[in-house]
């Protein structure tokens, strides 16, 4: 009796992905939908009003997240309305000129002053110089922990000693001890990258995060722990799957740090744009650790949100590649498929093994 001839994998992987790849598309925001760093409901009327010169709006959103605590709120919304008048000054010169000592007009003069400082090839010195506009915001709001962040950034780029650096941190936390601002902006200096290590960053992260809130963002430091490693192994070829076999932080706490920041994500609704960039972080490290189901249902809890970071850090086109990579995505998902029934056992992990038969 002939036994069934075994299929090709090439081919197999074809007819999976034909049969189930339109299938998995459900769910997901279409492609002309999906918007890079789109602001929330609350900073989109005060961005607009700005365009046309009105900086009234922008002032009321700051003064009511100062008011009301809203620190990370507030700290989203300093970061955007900096940006913007980077680009269109014209609004934040009248708001400056009509209240010079609002606290709110000096979170934002730092914050803008600081990323002009980072974007300079003169970084050190022109950092030191803007350190009054600093420590000014800082004293404006005494309670405030969104410009010790500010200042942390600031340490950072002028090569603050550690010393330096434990001083502005305990700062920090005094006033906000779960701020995620904060705790980013410390990861950041403690990273490979500048003035730690991998070791260091993982377990400030690992710490932060058992010590943080239920539903803080602050539980995603590690896995914004695992995308610096990931990014530092090979950042412009480094391939899906492949993250490094050996160093100084093993697998398994890449995985952990990617099943934290799930259970994160799960406590938010789909499309919420609070943990939007923890939620692109987060698809980025799945698909590197070869999580392609895991990855496609971060895609779908994304929505239209995506972020400028990371992708940022693997391309000059940041939405091209998210795009890019939804697709690369639902791809493998329906490669690892079987062509009758659920998804298989490849589905939550890449396998080169595939059936010798068809399912």
């Amino acid at each position: 009796m002939v036994g069934t001839m075994p299929v090709p994998r090439a081919i197999l992987a074809m007819a999976r992905m034909l049969r189930h790849a339109p299938r998995l598309a459900a769910g997901l925001t279409p492609d002309d939908e999906v918007l890079l760093d789109a602001p929330d409901e609350r900073l989109a009327p005060a961005l607009v009003a700005a365009g046309r010169g009105d900086h009234g709006p922008a002032a009321k959103l700051l003064a009511a997240s100062r008011e009301s605590a809203e620190w990370e709120n507030r700290d989203r919304y300093t970061v955007r309305l900096a940006a913007f008048a980077r680009s269109r000054p014209e609004w934040f010169d009248l708001w400056t000129a009509s209240s010079p000592y609002d606290p709110d007009v000096a979170l934002v003069r730092a914050e803008l002053a600081v990323r002009r400082g980072w974007e300079s090839p003169a970084r050190s010195e022109l950092l030191r110089d803007v350190a009054p506009l600093v420590a000014t915001a800082a004293e404006g709001n005494p309670g405030d922990p969104v410009p010790w962040r500010v200042a942390l950034d600031h340490a950072r780029g002028t090569g603050a000693p550690h010393e330096d650096f434990a001083r502005l941190w305990s700062e920090a936390v005094r006033r906000s001890p779960h701020h995620y601002g904060c705790h980013t902006a410390a990861l950041q200096y403690l990273s490979a990258a500048w003035y730690g290590s991998h070791r260091e960053c993982f377990r400030f992260a690992e710490l932060a995060a058992a010590d943080a809130l239920p539903g803080s963002l602050v539980q995603a430091l590690p896995v914004r722990a695992a995308l610096a490693l990931l990014l530092d192994t090979d950042p412009g070829t480094g391939r899906a799957g492949e993250p490094p076999a050996s160093g100084p932080v093993g697998r398994d706490r890449l995985e952990a740090a990617a099943d934290l920041a799930i259970a994160l994500s799960t406590a938010y609704e789909a499309g919420d744009p609070h943990p939007a960039e923890v939620r692109n972080v987060l698809t980025y490290v799945l698909v590197r650790l070869g999580r392609w189901q895991d990855a496609l249902e971060q895609l779908r809890l994304i929505g239209p949100h995506a972020t400028s970071f990371p992708w940022d850090r693997v391309s000059d086109d940041p939405l091209g590649q998210f795009l890019a990579l939804r697709d690369g995505v639902r791809l493998q998902v329906a490669s690892a498929t079987p062509l009758r029934g659920g998804p298989g056992p490849g589905a939550r992990k890449h396998s080169d093994t595939v059936d010798a038969h068809y399912s």
